[in-house]
């Protein structure tokens, strides 16, 4: 039997996604309500406008470090319901949703299954085999959802990188130790543009609000100032993880340094707009499961 977990986060609301996959409408009508069809002007995030407050709890199948293992989320109803499609991307006042893949200090390479049915989380297989860092993340790793780096895009500002098919990645700089699958609250403090084989793999730096120096920083100036080496030791990381597998180092855009707040947040929204394109299916979706 498959165990549940309830997670003390709540979100603000789960998308509707009626206006853009008409087709999948069982799949959401009881996430929303007073949901209304909404015309958005340029570079807005897109998410659901309504008031509701659902719960949202995991549930694990199949053992820890096996294939078979998926970690699925569900709403108060039992329903299953996608971490990268269903949990909306901003709370407002420049907070958003970060969901956790890979808790700090572990090594497992955890993440959201994003051609799978309801995209659970799970661990990364390569020629059959469970995927491990060489070493520890230092940081709780994970993704913001509704968000896609879309890989017919050519960034030009990252020497003309395509995106890499995934959700943005987000590393949270925090104290604490997350579990799998938690959901924070977060804020933005500035973006790293790897390229990692000729794709571009973004890296937003963020700190969950409940962090006790969340008040300290708001940008990646002080980022340096509270957490002093912390951009450099993500970036390094980043580049050196595939080395010890023979592999060579990645690389890094935009002056090989970490872009400010601003862009940071251009780099979401940016996402954002390209995902909201995929699942109304503006641009086609190959393998991606848009449930």
């Amino acid at each position: 039997m498959a165990a549940v977990k309830a997670i003390s986060q709540t979100t603000s609301c789960l998308l509707s996604k009626t206006p853009f996959a008409l087709k999948h409408k069982s799949h959401i009508t009881n996430l929303c309500f007073r949901t209304k069809r909404v015309a958005f002007p340029s570079k807005r995030l897109f998410s659901c406008r309504a008031i509701y407050n659902p719960q949202v709890q995991i549930t694990e199948e199949g053992q820890p470090e096996t294939l078979d293992y998926r970690v699925f989320f569900v709403n108060n109803s039992g329903k299953k319901v996608s971490p990268w499609h269903d949990i909306p991307l901003q709370l407002g006042d420049g907070v958003f949703n970060f969901v956790v893949e890979i808790p700090k200090e572990s090594s497992a390479k955890m993440e959201v299954a994003t051609d799978e049915l309801y995209t659970p989380i799970k661990q990364d297989i390569k020629k059959g085999k469970l995927r491990y860092y060489p070493y520890n993340i230092n940081w709780n790793y994970g993704l913001f959802p509704q968000t896609w780096e879309d890989p017919s895009f050519a960034n030009s500002e990252v020497e003309g990188a395509f995106g890499d098919n995934d959700p943005v990645d987000v590393v949270e700089i925090g104290e604490r130790r997350r579990k799998i699958g938690e959901i924070l609250r977060v804020k933005p403090l500035g973006a790293l543009a790897m390229i990692d084989e000729g794709e571009l793999d973004w890296k937003i730096v963020a700190i969950s609000l409940d962090d006790p120096k969340a008040a300290l920083v708001n940008d990646v100036d002080d980022v340096e100032k509270h957490f002093p080496g912390t951009l450099t030791a993500i970036r390094d990381w980043f580049r050196d993880y595939k080395i010890p597998d023979g592999k060579p180092a990645n690389k890094f855009g935009l002056g090989n340094k970490a872009a400010d707040k601003d862009y940071a947040l251009k780099v979401i929204t940016e996402t954002n707009e390209s995902w909201a394109k995929l699942v109304k299916r503006s641009i086609e979706a190959g393998e991606l499961s848009l449930v």
